[in-house]
């Protein structure tokens, strides 16, 4: 599975950290939304498009958060 993108809620700490992120393995694309950090609870959902996917990322966005990208590093940085 590669991970293409990764927004963070720009908060620190278990109870208000939140995550985001799109895979894609093949055909398939996989979101994930995660609250809590690493250790935290994740909702997974799955698509058969990445645009399908991207709506989903778009709805997950939406609200008071100071959403950012955390781009994954290319290979070998």
């Amino acid at each position: 599975m590669e991970q293409r993108k990764h927004w963070w809620n720009g908060k620190w700490g278990r109870a208000v950290r939140k995550d985001v992120y799109l895979r894609t393995n093949g055909d398939q694309w996989y979101v994930e939304q995660r609250a809590g950090g690493a250790d935290g609870v994740s909702h997974f959902f799955e698509y058969d498009s990445e645009d399908a996917a991207l709506d989903t990322v778009r709805a997950l966005l939406v609200g008071a958060d100071d959403w950012r990208e955390l781009s994954p590093r290319p290979p070998g940085v």
